[in-house]
């Protein structure tokens, strides 16, 4: 199956000039939301994980299944002032502007390998932020998985560069 062929483009989203790649044409159908995640799987068998985080919120759709599927605990990278327990927090830059992620301190061990799954990867800055999120714990990250690489906007390549692994299941330009 060509997960590639339920992604929708949506042209001048969400501003003029963008070409967004929309994946909830991909979850809406069962059989490629079931390809995707059991695509995930495979790829995160090939490391050793002990948790695994998403980012908010797309990345949540794909990490709950995968969670769910692996029996691993599921942590959550939220926006600023969405946890109630106390957080680490990393501020960091997006195609748009600014923004804040947090995820609560006791959520990742010490020495925990970390699968973290989000839906897109762009220019990689909240990426880079959750692989934060992570070592502030003085835990490690084992890899990134993205459903989609906007391959020329350079985020998995500046992920890779860093040291970090990371598994894309479709490639699409980033216009």
């Amino acid at each position: 199956m060509n997960l590639k062929n339920y992604i929708r483009s949506i042209q001048d989203y969400p501003k003029k000039g963008i070409l967004f790649r929309d994946i909830t044409t991909l979850i809406e159908d069962t059989d490629a939301f079931e390809e995707c995640i059991n695509q995930i799987i495979k790829r995160a068998k090939n490391y050793k994980i002990d948790k695994i985080a998403a980012i908010e919120s797309r990345g949540f759709v794909f990490a709950s299944a995968v969670s769910y599927l692996l029996k691993k605990p599921f942590i959550m990278f939220r926006k600023k002032n969405k946890l109630p327990g106390e957080t680490h927090s990393v501020d960091f830059k997006l195609e748009y502007g600014t923004a804040t992620i947090e995820a609560h301190k006791d959520s990742i061990d010490k020495d925990d390998s970390v699968l973290i799954i989000d839906d897109l990867i762009a220019t990689g800055g909240t990426a880079e932020a959750a692989a934060k999120l992570v070592e502030m714990s003085n835990a490690k990250v084992a890899t990134f998985v993205f459903a989609i690489n906007l391959f020329d906007l350079g985020g998995s390549d500046n992920l890779v560069k860093k040291g970090y692994k990371v598994e894309n299941l479709m490639d699409f330009p980033g216009h």
